[in-house]
């Protein structure tokens, strides 16, 4: 078996777990422990279970310590949507859709029988024309919904081969048992 390359000093591990005990963010303390437990020996297997990074994480972590130190190892990601529409921009939106139905906008072409309420995907193709901004998820356009004020229900189900004569007397006969 090959000797590993990357070995830490006493200094620079006492800098690691004193990175790591001052540090509040999750995936920052994360790395700092990562690279110091392969500094100190601990093999790759052991380094995954304990942190839950991938080797492939693990062996760009070390890298950007090498190169660059403490600083290199601080989570730069910036998560969420990154702010694609801003709170005035939002408040618009709001405003647009309690002033247009879907029907208004798309005609017959919206995603709900009768266009009257807003659905998803009519948001979605809303926000694009309106704003000319995409969102890649539905999770993201629900989150959305909910920013604007809206709350989603799942529209109830109705099947088109539905006989309103039929269904009349049904009730009908509910109502005389």
């Amino acid at each position: 078996m090959a000797k590993r390359k990357f070995q830490l000093t006493e200094a620079q591990l006492g800098e690691l777990q004193r990175a790591f005990a001052s540090s509040r963010d999750g995936a920052t303390r994360t790395r700092y422990q990562a690279v110091r437990l392969y500094g100190s020996g601990y093999r790759v297997d052991e380094i995954k279970v304990i942190t839950g990074c991938s080797r492939t994480s693990l062996m760009e972590w070390c890298r950007q310590y090498r190169e660059q130190g403490l600083a290199g190892l601080v989570d730069q990601r910036r998560g969420g949507n990154r702010a694609k529409l801003t709170a005035e921009q939002i408040a618009a939106l709001g405003q647009r859709l309690r002033h247009y139905t879907p029907q208004d906008l798309f005609g017959t072409q919206t995603h709900s029988p009768d266009g009257q309420f807003w659905t998803v995907e009519d948001l979605h193709r809303a926000v694009e024309q309106w704003y000319g901004v995409s969102y890649g998820s539905r999770s993201s356009i629900l989150r959305l919904l909910g920013l604007c004020g809206f709350s989603y229900q799942r529209p109830a189900k109705v099947f088109k081969s539905r006989s309103q004569a039929k269904v009349a007397d049904f009730e009908e006969q509910l109502e005389k048992n």
